[in-house]
């Protein structure tokens, strides 16, 4: 029986919104489950602050379902914010959010097989994510730990433009690697969205977010792409 599959939603995202993902992962024999965030769980960290409470969510979902299936690892799926969110979790060096009196450490890389990140912007300018995104940068570099599987999936849709149509892409892009006239899923940029080591995949014509118009990474369409990794 394969390994069962934890998702971590994106950033202002609820579990509801990757319920057809789950879903199309069950029926191909994936036994799955999204850590149960509401967008509102998402408010408190608005302006770069420490995504602790998030974290301390996915340890008691993975602990919940370790439990559960009597397994002693998962797979890891971190779709947007969720990707660098999860590689948090993993690390070993305790971590202090900008503003918290308290360090925390989850120290989970054993407990992951394999860490899936869809649209995973691994990189940041902008102010308000770049600490953190620095902090992961920095302590836990590219595939960093050798016992866990990485697969990086990025989007080719829209090149970011700065006309009609394409406006917004640039500007997302340009915030995350400083380049806007680049392709990505139209929020995350393909450079941003790999890692040096790990398994880096593109994937043409889906959008970044579930709720977008067509097709995103968890789209039927797409799934069969990246679900192999997860056997």
């Amino acid at each position: 029986m394969p390994l069962p599959t934890v998702i971590l939603p994106g950033y202002l995202e609820s579990a509801i919104a990757y319920r057809q993902l789950e879903q199309s992962l069950q029926q191909l024999g994936f036994p799955t489950v999204t850590v149960p965030l509401r967008r509102r769980d998402w408010i408190s960290l608005i302006g770069g602050r420490p995504v602790t409470p998030i974290v301390w969510q996915l340890d008691r979902t993975v602990k919940q379902i370790l439990q559960q299936y009597q397994t002693s690892q998962i797979n890891l799926i971190g779709h947007s914010a969720g990707g660098w969110i999860s590689r948090i979790y993993l690390g070993e060096k305790p971590y202090l959010g900008s503003g918290e009196a308290q360090s925390s450490l989850w120290e989970a890389h054993p407990l992951v097989a394999t860490l899936i990140t869809l649209g995973t912007p691994h990189v940041s300018q902008e102010r308000w994510t770049r600490w953190n995104l620095d902090f992961v940068s920095n302590n836990y570099p590219g595939a960093f730990y050798k016992n866990v599987r990485y697969v990086c999936i990025a989007g080719k849709t829209i090149f970011g433009q700065k006309r009609p149509g394409s406006w917004f892409a640039y500007s997302s892009y340009q915030l995350t690697c400083g380049q806007g006239n680049t392709w990505g899923d139209g929020i995350t940029p393909i450079a941003a969205a790999h890692l040096d080591g790990a398994e880096n995949i593109v994937i043409e014509g889906v959008r970044h977010s579930p709720r977008s118009p067509g097709i995103w990474y968890g789209s039927p369409e797409t799934l069969q792409t990246w679900a192999q990794y997860l056997a």
